[in-house]
């Protein structure tokens, strides 16, 4: 499945440029909110679970961070990052792997995704991920996550996707994650179409 993971994307990051991609965002200003109210209390380094050629680095990496690191299964999206951020791109630790096949990350105050989780429709995958998270997270840190929520996609770049509301993300994730806060989200894709977002935040117990 991983290697089968890596080539769609690599093939999708091949073919298309980052505006092109229907996730894209020029600034992530819902992302950040919640990455800047994490830190408000403390939190002091954030993993950006399929960060691929997301603009959210652009943002964190003029924060003060002890730790940065941007996660994702296309190397070729990794690489993309890395050109734009030209040198600042030595201040981010840099993973290529799939979410679901690792073990070990170290630990993060802030584990963000956006648009990763709803891909994942196997429930072995959807548990190692939330084990993979709650390992990562200590006590009191923040797990930031946006899915497509109900009224979204069933399909996104060629492949099934699950929705979520606020009650089925939270079950989903266990009781180790307490809710914090949730917002439905509009986003708008390049293309012009209306992709429904759930954004939530949750507190490791």
């Amino acid at each position: 499945m991983s290697d089968d993971r890596q080539a769609h994307w690599d093939h999708v990051y091949a073919t298309k440029q980052d505006d092109e991609v229907s996730w894209y965002e020029p600034k992530p200003d819902h992302s950040l909110e919640l990455v800047d109210a994490a830190l408000s209390e403390g939190a002091r380094s954030i993993v950006d679970i399929g960060g691929g050629t997301s603009r959210l680095v652009d943002g964190l990496i003029r924060r003060d961070l002890d730790r940065l690191a941007v996660l994702d299964v296309s190397e070729s999206a990794l690489a993309r990052s890395r050109d734009r951020l030209g040198p600042l791109a030595r201040k981010v630790e840099w993973i290529s792997a799939d979410v679901t096949d690792l073990d070990d990350l170290g630990v993060f105050d802030i584990w963000h995704d956006r648009a990763v989780f709803h891909f994942l429709i196997t429930e072995e995958d959807r548990r190692r991920y939330r084990d993979l998270a709650a390992k990562t997270l200590p006590a009191g840190g923040r797990l930031i996550i946006a899915t497509f929520g109900p009224d979204g996609p069933n399909r996104c770049s060629g492949l099934d996707v699950r929705r979520y509301d606020r009650a089925l993300l939270s079950s989903e994730l266990g009781a180790g994650f307490i809710p914090a806060r949730d917002q439905i989200v509009d986003h708008q894709t390049p293309a012009g179409r209306h992709q429904q977002f759930l954004y939530a935040m949750f507190v490791r117990r």
